[in-house]
């Protein structure tokens, strides 16, 4: 999938596609329906398939810290959009010029003379413009003088539950991975380069791949029993993703212990696929308390990885 970054690297070659725009995070069942339904859009013209998304999102732009937790990174979200057979990803920086942006201005600039769109897949909740004040009939009435056609996808539910990135959030914070499967189609993955941590894990024994969560401010937390991707072999787990209360930690941080293995992996990419959640993260009384309960969570873990499928 190519990636176009920002709307100066906008070519002439980057007119004429099918598109679709939001932020996609987390990519759940409601993001891969639209998306199902813009590459089948896209084949049905001939024409390439773009996904059109923002960085920061606007809810970041506008709210800095009061912004809904993110559920995937910028690369995430390439790499998700890549694997539901999308043609080009479209990353424009929301500044205050595209804030301040009318609808009008949005859909000239943007989606006629920037991709040069004819053929348009929304969510049924899209809005955009300044004030968020374009929605489906703005886009449905500019297609009509443009020469561009749109298509809405109903929203998505499972179980008589709407599926959202809100709906994700809420089971991720209560620590309900089956529920956060259910919404996603599948276990929820957090990936990152793995970093030098204060090698405190490894004195005790359990020796830990440190991933930096930066300014993601993941809705999980606690100690997980997960599978680790990009290693060779996939290989079980057990990781903790917090402040590490009981060291005086203050940076959120991924630790994964991955169980009978040994190799020098710092620099290395790696996903980790959160399968269990075993317990909230808690500030014992010393180290040794907290090295039998590392005992015990690895024990655990090691049961519930070997019965999931």
């Amino acid at each position: 999938m190519e990636l176009i970054r920002g709307i100066h690297n906008l070519r002439p070659r980057h007119r004429g596609c099918v598109a679709s725009i939001g932020n996609y995070d987390g990519m759940h069942l409601g993001h891969q329906q639209v998306l199902s339904q813009l590459v089948d859009r896209a084949r049905e013209y001939g024409l390439p398939s773009l996904v059109m998304c923002f960085e920061p999102t606007p809810r970041e732009f506008f709210t800095h810290d009061k912004a809904p937790m993110r559920l995937s990174s910028l690369r995430e979200k390439f790499c998700q959009v890549a694997g539901q057979g999308v043609d080009r990803f479209f990353c424009v920086r929301f500044n205050e010029t595209v804030a301040a942006m009318t609808p009008a201005a949005f859909i000239q600039r943007l989606l006629v003379d920037g991709i040069g769109v004819r053929h348009l897949v929304v969510g049924d909740d899209f809005r955009f413009g300044h004030n968020r004040t374009g929605d489906f009939n703005t886009l449905v009435e500019a297609g009509a003088r443009h020469a561009f056609a749109v298509d809405d996808t109903p929203s998505y539910s499972v179980e008589g539950q709407r599926v959202s990135s809100t709906a994700v959030r809420n089971a991720l914070g209560d620590g309900d991975m089956a529920r956060t499967r259910r919404l996603l189609g599948r276990n929820y993955v957090m990936s990152g380069r793995v970093v030098h941590g204060e090698r405190l894990g490894r004195q005790l024994g359990f020796p830990t791949a440190n991933i930096r969560v930066g300014h993601r401010r993941s809705p999980l937390m606690g100690v997980f029993a997960v599978r680790v991707r990009g290693l060779g072999p996939t290989r079980d787990a057990v990781a903790n993703l917090g402040t590490r209360p009981t060291v005086n930690g203050k940076e959120m941080l991924l630790e994964v212990h991955i169980f009978d293995f040994a190799e020098d992996i710092y620099g290395r990419r790696i996903e980790v696929e959160f399968v269990h959640h075993l317990r909230h993260e808690r500030r014992f009384d010393g180290v040794e308390a907290m090295t039998r309960q590392l005992e015990l969570d690895a024990q655990r873990a090691r049961q519930l990885l070997t019965a999931a499928p």
